[in-house]
Formats: C-alpha cells, structure tokens, sequence
C-alpha cells in the first residue's frame, strides 16, 4: 500500500521529516571489477547518491557465483566501515540506498533484495514504485507466494523468480517482467554470472551507464560515476534492457512510451552535478531562477536561496532580476537520526536546528527568498517567521516549481490531495497563511523552457494531473481513487 510519508512530521524512528519532499532512492552496479575493490568503489557510488536515500544502505557482492548481501539501517558511511568492506568481495556487486516510498522504514525492507530459488540466486537493487503492485501482490500471494517484506521491489523478485522458470535466461525474465509491471523504476538484476539494467518505458526514473577501464558500471546519477572513478558512457534509455556477462554488453527493450522522465529530478531530487538525458541539473536550476525573475519580479534589496536545491534558483533569480545574490541561511548538515521527540514544539524547533538565517545578511533588506516547492506549508512558514525575527523588512517567496495538486504514484513521496496546501488555498491565501508579503511559484507552462528542450517530453503529474501511464492502471487507496476521479 502507498504511505503518505511526506504528510508525517515524525516517522517512528524518530527522524524529523522537516514537511518537506523527500528524496527516492539511488542505485549502484557494476561488473567486472577487481575481487578486492569492487565493495569500495560500489561505496563511493552509494556516497555520492547519499541525498537520494538516508534510511539504509546495502551492497550485494557476487564472488565466483555466490551472492553476499549486507545492509543496515543508516548512513552509507555508518554502515559500511573499512573492516566490512574488506569482506566484501566479487567482481560483480549492486547497492542501494533507500528513502521510503513503500513499505516501512525497517531493516527487513532495505536493499538490495536477495531471493534464492529453483535456479539459483537473484539479487535486485530498484528505484521507484510499481503502480499495480497491490494487484501483483495480491495474485502472487493467491498462488501460495509468502512476502518477507512491505517493498514492492519483492514483487518484482518473486516475478523474476517464477517467470525464469519458464524461459531461456533471466534477461528474458526481465524482459517478460518489464511487460507486467507498470510505473517507473530503474533496475539492477545480479544472477551469478551477469548484470542487467533497465529503465521502464516512460523512462520515468534516471539510470546511467559508465565505465572504469573494462568495468561496466550503472547508477542512478552521474555523480555517482565521478564519484566512483568512472567514466559516463550514456544514459540507460527507456525501455531498454542492458546485459552484461562475460561476452561483453548487449541490448534488448520493450517497447518504449513518449519520453516522461520526473521534472522533479530536475527541481529538487538530483545533486546538481548530475547530467541525465542529456540535461544538467545545475542549469535547469539556474533557468528555474531566471524564469522565477521574469515571472514573478519585484522590488528587493537581496535574493536568498533555501538550501540546498534553492540556492542554485536563487543564483538564477538573481542573475536575471540583477538583485544582489546572499548566503541568507545556515544549514546544519549533522543532525542525527533520533536527536527530537515527537511534539509539535520540538519539531517546529528542529527547524531552527536545522536551518538558521544569517541576521546580518538580512537584517533591515527587503528579501527574495527562493524554495524549490510548498507541500503542506509549515515548514516555509516558519523559515519566514526566522527571516522576520532577524530583522528581514520584506519576505517575498518565489517557488522554483508549480503548485502541488496531486499525488504522485510514481516513487516521489508527493502526498494526497488532502495534505497539499495549494489544494485547499489560492495563491494569495498560501502567501498569507506563511506569512510572505508576496509568493510566486514557476509557471507550469515554462517547464520545458526550464529544462531547455522542445516537445513535452518530461512527467508533471504532480503539478497537472496528467500521469503518463495511467492507461495501464494504479492501484490506489480508496481516498486517492476518489480524489483522482475529481
């Protein structure tokens, strides 16, 4: 069942979930490495993705035809000491990093999943959330299937598993899978003696290809590759199926859709540093900001960016708009897992913890600042009442992205309808109940001019409400069927 987790203010392990979005997951494979470093550089990939998942860590080796897991709850640095990475080894290996989409934040539901069965051992690392998964689950559990786990990337392991049975090899598997499942993912295969990448039709999630001399690497994002020593290669595309063994690299695919890659990627998931389709997250960010400038001007002595996917808006605003461009805020990257309890006063403290404004950079400035989205509205609130306490004389907010309206089915945790503010309230409304003297969010219409391509080929759904597959049908809770029939 989809959780609502970005409408939760505390989840039970006690990590503050600031009422912001929250970021997918990130994946990482490789093959043909050396036994000895494969762990390590599997590591620094999962590193690199670190801002795409912050509640487990996990690597699956492969040495010699036996698959080794390890995976925790944490931080890929607290995970994985030097000592374990030791033990790790194999010439081919996956890793995950996991943020919450299905399923609870547990150990039981970390990645990558490892399913034994009649011919053999499959691992599977995923990124994103199948869109029929509950009617999967549902058929797979009547003909006798018992899940260990909350995470729809079993389903797809159990599918694996029971399809493989049935063909030549298990990138026909894959390929009879991909034909099952809906929604957007990107995924990595590990059999004993191969690797497989695929990318659903739509091409919804992002998926990298590079290489380290003969290595063959994957990865959610192209930092991850430079992270890792590797050199981009290309862009996994849609519905296509990536195999590697020891004969070297082939493809196959499904039938690919009309290109719907996550617009969000772009405003807010990615690290800036990315490169995906062809399209580099830093510049999208930068055109953000100055179609923000064009749209939304007004007078200010200052423009100040949210940290962190608001600064680079900010820069963009300000360029544009020729307002000088500030560092408004400080923000603590080192706050642990369980340092709040969950009350309202604490977690609005945690805020303040978390994000401090620089008073002498806007005490007595009329202030711009920029944020990449509003999703219940609290947060932003409070941000602006710190802004005022430190002597800010004007607070006009511009947002990098349109108004959420719907719930994303997709991987991202976009809330229902009922958690968003820009459901119940108009612009001026939302610009009052946060406190802003003005607020202005990217016009949907100049997405594409964000991302500097012609044609619509990028999802929206959240902002629209136009899902782009949803033709092969979602399986939603009773609440998000009746708000996506209105």
């Amino acid at each position: 069942m989809f959780e609502d987790h970005a409408s939760i203010s505390i989840r039970e392990d006690g990590l503050a979930m600031f009422d912001s979005l929250h970021e997918e997951c990130g994946v990482f494979g490789i093959y043909g490495s050396a036994p000895a470093v494969t762990a390590p550089i599997v590591y620094y990939g999962l590193y690199a993705l670190q801002h795409r998942g912050q509640e487990s860590a996990g690597i699956a080796i492969n040495d010699n035809g036996s698959i080794v897991c390890y995976k925790e709850m944490g931080l890929v640095s607290d995970v994985f000491s030097s000592e374990k990475l030791a033990e790790l080894k194999g010439d081919i290996a996956i890793g995950h990093v996991r943020y919450s989409t299905t399923g609870g934040s547990v150990k039981e539901n970390a990645q990558p999943l490892v399913n034994r069965y009649v011919k053999g051992t499959l691992s599977i690392a995923h990124n994103g959330n199948l869109t029929n998964c509950i009617s999967l689950r549902k058929k797979l559990e009547d003909e006798g299937a018992i899940f260990h786990t909350t995470v729809d990337s079993e389903v797809i392991a159990y599918l694996l598993a029971k399809v493989r049975s049935k063909v030549d090899s298990i990138e026909a598997a894959v390929k009879e899978v991909m034909h099952t499942i809906g929604g957007g993912y990107a995924l990595l295969v590990m059999s004993p003696r191969k690797l497989i990448a695929c990318r659903d039709p739509y091409g919804l999630k992002p998926l990298v290809m590079g290489k380290i001399g003969e290595a063959v690497v994957f990865a959610s994002e192209t930092c991850a590759l430079n992270a890792a020593g590797a050199e981009y290669v290309r862009d996994v595309k849609p519905g296509e199926i990536v195999i590697v063994d020891r004969e070297g690299i082939r493809t196959d695919s499904v039938e690919a859709r009309k290109c719907s890659k996550c617009v969000f990627e772009y405003i807010y998931f990615a690290r800036p540093d990315s490169v995906m389709d062809g399209i580099g997250v830093y510049e999208s960010r930068i055109r953000a900001g100055r179609l923000l400038a064009r749209q939304h001007p007004v007078p200010a002595d200052i423009v100040i960016g949210v940290p962190e996917s608001g600064l680079d808006a900010a820069l963009g605003y300000s360029m544009e708009s020729g307002i000088p461009y500030v560092k408004g805020f400080v923000k603590n990257n080192y706050i642990g897992r369980t340092f709040i309890k969950p009350s309202q006063d604490l977690r609005q403290q945690a805020v303040r913890i978390k994000l401090n404004p620089v008073e002498s950079a806007v005490k007595g400035k009329r202030v711009i600042m920029i944020d990449d989205s509003i999703v219940r509205g609290t947060t932003i609130a409070g941000i602006v009442k710190m802004l005022r306490n430190a002597g800010a004389t004007k607070v006009h907010v511009r947002i990098s992205s349109p108004p959420f309206m719907h719930p994303c089915y997709y991987g991202t945790d976009v809330p229902s309808c009922e958690s968003l503010i820009a459901c119940k309230h108009s612009i001026p409304e939302i610009s009052e109940i946060i406190g802003a003297d003005s607020l202005g969010y990217l016009e949907v219409d100049s997405l594409g001019q964000m991302l500097d391509e012609e044609g619509h080929l990028f999802c929206d759904a959240c902002f629209t409400g136009d899902y782009p597959n949803i033709e092969s049908g979602i399986d939603l809770m009773d609440e998000d069927a009746a708000l996506l029939e209105k």
